[in-house]
């Protein structure tokens, strides 16, 4: 009798074990590349893991969010494979698409997909107000932070310096903090001016404002005109006044939309499962962070992608009659 019990007991055992292998191997887990803690970036990707988070007794995938280098660090994740998705500018993901700079060195991605887009970034340039900055012309001569490698402001800068025919010689100083560092190093006047490609409203923007008297500073002009006319994934953006503290007039720049990609080797159903968990909450997401606030369906399955959308994506989206 009591061998029989003893056999019991571990045939018991070695079934719950199995159904435990099978539930654990059912697990999926996915990736999200980011930005710094500071940006939006990294308040969209953990809002994403949050609702795919909340459906994992239905589906079984469980979402991850960790900060990352920005856009072009996000790229280079999704080739090597660190990242299943990654949130970029619109502009590298058809840089990355074409294979041409910042990924140059790098064969054409040509298996990167698009899943949605997100809010709208503009190139921003806040300056110290004792420095005298009133347009971006006067950053000549200027202690400028141009941001860290691999991150979208760094491109962008560098894009607009192009446009102007300028090299980093024309600035008496250039850092590369990454946007965290950026406020504190204005207030502790080590850079007379910081740089980002964000979404409004922005915590580091907002710190700098507060702790720094610090004025928007425009970007415009003819070159600025030459550069949106060649290249379409630009267009022209405002940050609206009244937004930061000193600053009750609109700032004209140059802006893009924030996308979120994958790869087409990405499971479709890991695709589709956190499209639907992002689209079946929109309303809860965009109460977020209020860069979501004027999201729209309709755009973010059309507006700034410029890679072919993924088929997990295309099969949420027909399902819903918007394709």
């Amino acid at each position: 009798m009591k061998g029989t019990t003893l056999i019991a007991v571990f045939a018991s055992a070695v079934s719950l074990f199995s159904y435990s292998e099978k539930i654990s191997a059912a697990e999926k887990f996915i990736t999200i590349g980011t930005g710094g803690q500071t940006g939006v970036y990294y308040v969209a990707g953990q809002s994403i893991c949050r609702f795919v988070n909340r459906g994992a007794a239905d589906h079984s995938i469980k979402c991850n969010a960790p900060a990352s280098g920005g856009g072009v660090a996000n790229v280079n994740g999704l080739r090597s494979g660190e990242y299943n998705f990654g949130i970029m500018q619109s502009d590298h993901q058809y840089k990355a698409l074409e294979g041409v700079a910042p990924f140059q060195n790098n064969q054409p991605m040509t298996d990167i997909r698009a899943v949605f887009s997100l809010q709208s970034e503009v190139f921003t340039i806040l300056a110290r107000k004792d420095a005298g900055i009133t347009n971006f012309d006067d950053l000549k001569g200027k202690r400028v932070n141009i941001g860290n490698p691999g991150s979208g402001q760094r491109d962008t800068f560098e894009q607009v310096m192009q446009a102007k025919g300028w090299s980093q010689d024309v600035f008496s100083l250039v850092s590369d903090l990454k946007p965290a560092e950026q406020a504190s190093a204005m207030s502790d006047n080590n850079i007379d001016a910081m740089s980002y490609f964000v979404g409004h409203p922005n915590g580091a923007i907002q710190e700098a404002s507060t702790t720094t008297d610090a004025v928007l500073v425009p970007v415009t002009g003819p070159e600025i005109d030459k550069l949106l006319a060649e290249r379409a994934y630009f267009t022209k953006a405002t940050i609206p006044g009244g937004m930061y503290r000193g600053n009750p007039n609109d700032t004209q720049s140059i802006g893009g939309k924030a996308v979120l990609s994958t790869t087409a080797e990405t499971d479709p159903e890991l695709v589709y499962q956190l499209t639907k968990s992002v689209f079946d909450n929109l309303d809860r997401f965009k109460r977020l962070h209020p860069a979501f606030k004027d999201l729209k369906e309709s755009e973010m399955i059309e507006v700034g992608l410029s890679a072919p959308l993924h088929e997990g994506a295309v099969r949420y989206y027909k399902e819903r009659g918007w394709l």
